[in-house]
């Protein structure tokens, strides 16, 4: 019955990829995602890891996920006006506990709509930065004092990266999770991989990447799905670009560095949301950036927002012994709420309230 059904659409010329795509979803044509971007604002906002949470496991596990705490530091950014926020999910909770974990997504994105800020849940993360390649659900080690996130835990993790026989059960966890927010509003993009091949795993990652961006389509969610561009290997960017909606990038250069990147990723056509930035001894600084980016239409999420565990105010390979550089790397707030730059926060500010309003003005002429 099937092919004779496939057989009456060639017939009345339409093809079997066109049936196919219906049932399926296929990558969004350039009018399409123009036409979505159109309608959205200019997003400004921020990578999330709460102060409590070494890790994201920790950030999602049942002995350690904190409503409270993730509410007042989400209050911290509806302050400012930021209205965006990025963070990894852990494949970990999610194979311990599916309804679990799904519920404290639910309860996670409640949060955000109280605050106005709309979610970019990210599927998976080959990141590490210590000695473990593969995450542990329960309680997390406590910060190596002098350890640029020492204790970062990978989604799914290298091990599971890596095994194909894995992967059917890796794909449950990926159709689970966009199948239940396929149509919710306050999800607004789908990163699908952070930082694919980082941490050592090279060209392995590259068949779990192509199955996760096919399984997203095959469920096809309401909204665009990306995987973001963060360095200059070729074939990974071509499977990144060509399997995203809408384009996203890594990049913690300073405002020359930045304007240069944009303009290589512009020939594709398609709008552009940046997902990582602010590196401020590298020159990747709020006042010079920020206003690339808005000047640009631009989305931007800045790496962090509250310091904690993480200790990412710290550089990238920091290690106990070394010394201490005048200038903190991330974030906006030290653990105790306190601005690291209260100028700094000020411009952030005033920049968004004024990039809004020059967006309504834009919007009714």
């Amino acid at each position: 019955m099937k092919r004779f059904i496939l057989a009456c659409f060639i017939l009345f010329g339409v093809s079997v990829s066109d049936v196919q795509a219906q049932n399926t979803g296929v990558r969004w044509s350039e009018q399409k995602i123009w036409d979505w971007h159109k309608q959205r604002p200019w997003y400004c906002g921020f990578n999330y890891i709460p102060a409590y949470a070494i890790n994201y496991t920790a950030m999602w596990d049942k002995t350690s996920f904190d409503a409270l705490a993730i509410d007042k530091e989400l209050a911290l950014a509806e302050e400012l006006g930021m209205n965006c926020v990025r963070a990894v999910l852990q494949y970990a909770v999610f194979e311990d506990d599916p309804d679990y974990f799904l519920n404290t997504l639910e309860k996670f994105l409640s949060i955000c709509k109280k605050h106005k800020i709309k979610f970019m849940p990210t599927l998976f993360d080959d990141c590490v930065f210590g000695l473990d390649h593969d995450p542990k659900t329960g309680k997390q080690p406590e910060p190596l004092i002098g350890w640029y996130a020492w204790a970062w835990s990978p989604s799914p993790g290298h091990s599971l990266v890596v095994d194909s026989l894995a992967h059917p059960e890796i794909e449950k966890y990926v159709k689970a999770v966009i199948n239940r927010f396929k149509n919710d509003d306050r999800i607004f993009i789908w990163d699908l991989y952070n930082e694919p091949t980082n941490g050592g795993l090279g060209t392995a990652s590259f068949p779990l990447l192509k199955k996760v961006i096919a399984w997203a389509r095959e469920v096809n969610p309401s909204q665009p799905i990306t995987v973001g561009v963060w360095n200059g290997n070729e074939r990974l960017n071509d499977i990144a670009i060509n399997g995203s909606d809408i384009i996203s990038f890594h990049n913690y250069g300073n405002k020359q560095d930045l304007e240069k990147h944009i303009a290589k990723l512009k020939q594709y056509n398609r709008p552009i949301i940046n997902t990582e930035w602010m590196n401020r001894p590298a020159g990747s600084v709020i006042e010079t950036n920020l206003p690339v980016f808005f000047a640009e239409k631009i989305g931007c999420m800045l790496w962090g927002l509250v310091n904690g565990k993480t200790q990412t105010h710290l550089p990238w390979g920091h290690r106990p012994g070394d010394p201490v550089q005048a200038v903190w790397q991330h974030d906006l707030y030290k653990n105790d709420f306190a601005p690291y730059d209260p100028k700094e926060l000020e411009y952030l500010k005033n920049h968004i309230l004024q990039s809004n309003k020059t967006a309504y003005r834009e919007q009714h002429k």
